[in-house]
Order: C-alpha cells, then sequence, then structure tokens
C-alpha cells in the first residue's frame, strides 16, 4: 500500500463538543471570536488521533458568514489568529510531523455555485491568503463546487510560490452513487481532472459529499490523470450530513447521520484507498474518534 497521507476531519461539531457555541450565520468563525482556546484544542485532539495535516479554521471567515462589515472589519485579525493557532498546535507536536493546510473556502458560499461573482472572488482571496501565508504550509482551496472557483484560488495563491490542493464537492443526491460522478456546478468530475492536471495543483480531493458518492469520483479522477501523464495525489474527506438537507449553507445548522460510525467511516476510508487515495480524512460531522479509527486501519493495512 502505498504512503497515505492523514488529514483531520470537521471542525465545527468538534468545537461544540469541547464546549463553544455554534449557530449561524457565523457558524466555526464565531468561536474565533468567543473562544479561540478551544480551536486550538480541536486541532491538538486531531494531532492526537494521528493527522499528519491540519486545517486553519478559516472556512467561515468569509463575507458570506461573517458579513461584509465585518470582513472588512475583523477578518484579516481573525484570519490571521486561525493561521497562528493551528501553526502552534502543529508546532507543538515535534519533529516538523504535522503540516498546516490553510482554508480558502468558496467565497461566495457552500454548494452556491450560482452565486459565484468572478470579478470579485479575488478582493476577499487575497485577503485570506495574505493573512495565511505566514502560518501554513500548503494552501487548500476546499469545498469548490465549480472548476472557475479552482481557478481563482490558482491564481490568489501564485504570488506565495506555495503549493496548494483543490478539493471539490460532489452532487450527492440519493441515487448520484449510480451516476457518474459531477460537481455540484453540474460540470463533470472528468472535467475537474483534465482541468487538474492543465494546473499547478499539488492535489485533487473531493469533500463535504456523502461517503457514497466519493469512490466514483476517486475512479474517474485517477483514469484521467492517468490518461494524461500527470501524477497527482487524490484524496476524500467525506461528510455526515443526512441526505435530506434544505437550506444555504449560513441559514442553518445540518443534522449528522446516526450510521456513520468511525468504524463504517474507516471502512469507506479503506474502499477509497483501494481506488487510488493516497490522503484521508473528514469534513463536517466527521470528528478525532472518526480519524483515529482511519489512522488504525490504514497503518494496519
Amino acid at each position: 500500500m502505498p504512503s497515505i497521507t492523514i488529514l483531520d476531519g470537521g471542525m465545527s461539531r468538534e468545537l461544540v463538543r469541547l464546549g463553544a457555541t455554534l449557530r449561524q450565520p457565523e457558524w466555526s468563525a464565531l468561536a474565533l471570536m468567543e473562544s479561540p482556546d478551544i480551536v486550538r484544542r480541536v486541532h491538538e485532539e486531531f494531532i492526537a488521533a494521528g493527522a499528519d495535516v491540519i486545517t486553519t479554521n478559516s472556512y467561515a471567515l468569509v463575507p458570506f458568514h461573517i458579513g461584509e462589515t465585518g470582513f472588512r472589519e475583523d477578518g484579516r485579525r481573525l484570519i490571521a489568529l486561525a493561521g497562528q493557532l493551528a501553526r502552534e498546535a502543529a508546532d507543538a507536536a515535534g519533529d516538523g510531523r504535522v503540516r498546516v493546510a490553510g482554508s480558502l473556502p468558496p467565497i461566495f458560499g457552500s454548494y452556491e455555485p450560482q452565486l459565484f461573482r468572478p470579478d470579485r472572488v479575488h478582493d476577499y482571496l487575497s485577503v485570506l491568503v495574505e493573512e495565511l501565508d505566514a502560518s501554513v504550509d500548503v494552501f487548500l482551496g476546499e469545498t469548490l463546487s465549480l472548476i472557475a472557483e479552482a481557478e481563482a484560488v490558482q491564481r490568489a495563491v501564485a504570488p506565495t510560490g506555495k503549493p496548494f490542493w483543490i478539493s471539490f464537492t460532489l452532487q450527492d443526491d440519493p441515487g448520484a452513487e449510480a451516476r457518474p460522478p459531477v460537481l455540484r456546478s453540474s460540470e463533470s468530475v472528468e472535467e475537474a481532472a483534465r482541468w487538474i492536471a492543465g494546473s499547478n495543483a499539488a492535489a485533487l480531493l473531493f469533500n463535504c459529499s456523502r461517503p457514497e458518492v466519493m469512490q466514483n469520483a476517486i475512479a474517474v479522477a485517477s483514469r484521467v490523470l492517468a490518461e494524461s501523464g500527470r501524477t497527482v495525489p487524490l484524496g476524500v474527506y467525506a461528510n455526515a450530513f443526512t441526505a435530506d438537507e434544505d437550506g444555504a449553507a449560513n441559514e442553518t445548522l445540518h443534522a449528522i447521520r446516526d450510521d456513520l460510525s468511525d468504524d463504517r467511516y474507516s471502512s469507506f476510508a479503506c474502499d477509497w484507498v483501494e481506488s487510488g487515495a493516497t490522503m484521508i480524512g473528514g469534513c463536517c460531522g466527521v470528528g478525532a474518534a472518526h480519524i483515529h479509527r482511519v489512522k488504525q486501519r490504514l497503518s494496519a493495512d
């Protein structure tokens, strides 16, 4: 088996588990405002669970969640703080074993490809990149619903010279696992993988979708990249949302399914690795216990 990079899991539910307040629209950004010590503790718990990479708690630091005024007045401080907390936790692990990924979220909302503004995206992405740069080893454009969002990330991180990973979110309605995998924009995974092959991205991942739809995406991406002649690591970090959610990502607190134990999630992870993934973690609702079990299973294999 190839060497597997273990990523961390979802931040928000772990914040709640450790005592932080979670509400919309601020979501996980609220912990940076009210209880940054708990943010660091979440990072530390994921490291203890076996994560090789932890991700900054900067996902909700966009106007979609904290408002335009909040972003302009306090965004830079909060973004820098998110980077600092992750860097401190990683460095405390010693030996440089743990890397920090700087989260670059979809600026205009999760699962909202129709809201993308190519004329405005760089105004916000550039702030995230500038304030995270001092703390991160790699940038992570995550939960991206369309290829244009990935292009914006590539442009924004270019001045830093640091590597970047791209992670797309997939349509995951019931029955989606039986269809060819597509992004939430309806662009195909095949198109996305071809874009990756021609980009400077250092990895292609899929996240914030049900575990059941991930294996087909990895299989398609692996084939397309092999045909292109470009070797790019593939990864998965699925969510634990129920399949019947409605409402924008900053309007509701999505329910977490009760059938996704750490054992079951780790079984999905083994399937993803069999299909070619070498980077495995978790997204919303996947906690430190899940990551610990994934680490155990993949290390044993």
